[in-house]
């Protein structure tokens, strides 16, 4: 599994928990810090937290584990660094407040994401 196809199936996996406005952004140009972001929001602490027990689950199949995560006792706010691949999900106000895809995003970097429906939304 390359970097792209990880970012994808954190994505699926977002998805598949119903996370609102999934996004997958590479940035492998703009830091060194990841090649991969994938963004997503969900509607309250409880689901924060399943979303990315559920990334995690998934990732696990492939033998992929995060080499950090933070944020997850709290519910509002977690990332789950799987070292080329960032998965952030947050909740509603957090989201909004930090604004990661404007940093991020230069318009061209976003990956199409191939799931079903709305990429998460209702």
């Amino acid at each position: 599994m390359n970097q792209k196809d990880i970012a994808l199936a954190a994505a699926k996996a977002l998805d598949d928990k119903r996370a609102k406005d999934i996004i997958a952004l590479k940035v492998d140009e703009m830091t060194v810090i990841t090649d991969y972001m994938v963004i997503a929001t969900g509607r309250s602490t409880p689901q924060v937290k399943a979303l990315a027990e559920n990334v995690e689950d998934e990732l696990a199949k492939y033998e992929i584990f995060a080499k950090r995560r933070e944020g997850l006792g709290e519910g509002r706010w977690c990332v789950l660094d799987f070292g080329d691949v960032m998965v952030h999900v947050f909740n509603e106000q957090e989201r909004e407040y930090y604004q990661l895809e404007r940093l991020w995003s230069d318009g061209t970097n976003e990956l199409e994401l191939d799931f079903g429906g709305e990429e998460g939304q209702d």
